[in-house]
């Protein structure tokens, strides 16, 4: 019995412990839409993160769903209350519609954020 009231301590303060030093952060907005943009004219779109927790909070990686999106991010710790970034900047050199994601991962997040931008690219004007 000893044993077991031992063992279920431990773990309540385990699951304690990993629940304050979990992540917690909110977005501005998960999704942008550039509307129309001329072709080979680059669209940049921020992101913004902030830190909801107690504890600093990293982002460990940032990737693209294609080469055609280049993603930017805040490679320091972003202190409880503060905010980083996650910069997306679409290179509009195929002319038509387009809808890329933007995969973020976390320190001590289980799943990662997907953001989203679309929009359509109109072709240039010629001279």
């Amino acid at each position: 019995m000893k044993k077991y009231v031992l063992f279920t301590l431990f773990m309540l303060f385990g699951i304690m412990a990993y629940a304050q030093t979990a992540s917690t952060f909110k977005w501005s907005e998960t999704a942008h839409d550039f509307g129309k943009i001329e072709q080979n004219k680059p669209a940049t779109h921020e992101f913004k993160i902030t830190n909801t927790g107690k504890t600093a909070l990293s982002i460990a990686g940032v990737t693209a769903s294609c080469g055609c999106t280049v993603p930017e991010y805040t490679k320091e710790p972003i202190a409880p209350g503060k905010s980083g970034v996650v910069k997306a900047t679409f290179n509009a050199a195929a002319v038509g519609p387009f809808n890329k994601s933007i995969t973020v991962n976390i320190v001590g997040s289980t799943t990662a954020e997907v953001l989203t931008i679309k929009g359509e690219v109109l072709q240039k004007a010629q001279k």
